[in-house]
């Protein structure tokens, strides 16, 4: 709550007014294809119980064997880090009790961009057509296009880690 004090009033502002959309993209764990199709929609529905128990508003989400996006509101009740640690620790751990993929984790890091109230639209029909998106490009070809469109400089090296040959 801000309180400020004017010509002896005192003013209180009881409500914070945000509009922060976000989108988020993680890969699979050295970007193996471990996310099925049979349990996709189940892995979906999860996440979208994460965001929800953590007061943001699901917008979209889809994703494709090796990566997902998830595009929230959210509210700045929470860090963006602390967000995405939650939903990669309880979706990797609801994935093994569930026997789906026992060697399920997801790569280390995440890219998290924003967007105006006006892009909202073809963010969401971006994400929904993932499938059809990916016949045209790999899912590294479409994050180094990400990372460039948004300017965030990056060493190639390091956007994704490689299996231990």
């Amino acid at each position: 709550m801000f309180i400020s004090f004017r010509r002896n009033v005192w003013l209180v502002m009881a409500n914070t007014y945000t509009q922060l959309h976000i989108q988020f993209v993680f890969a699979v764990k050295y970007r193996k294809a471990l996310i099925a199709k049979d349990w996709q929609d189940k892995l979906h529905q999860y996440i979208t119980g994460i965001i929800q128990a953590n007061n943001h508003k699901m917008l979209c989400i889809n994703s494709m064997p090796d990566h997902i996006h998830i595009f929230i509101g959210m509210r700045p009740t929470q860090s963006i880090s602390s967000l995405v640690q939650n939903v990669k620790t309880e979706t990797s751990k609801w994935i093994k009790e569930q026997k789906l993929s026992p060697d399920f984790s997801w790569q280390e890091g995440y890219g998290a961009f924003s967007y105006s109230r006006s892009h909202v639209p073809n963010v969401i029909r971006y994400i929904q057509n993932q499938e059809q998106h990916h016949k045209k490009e790999t899912f590294l070809e479409e994050y180094q296009k990400l990372l460039k469109a948004f300017e965030i400089e990056f060493d190639y090296q390091y956007i994704f880690k490689e299996p231990i040959l």
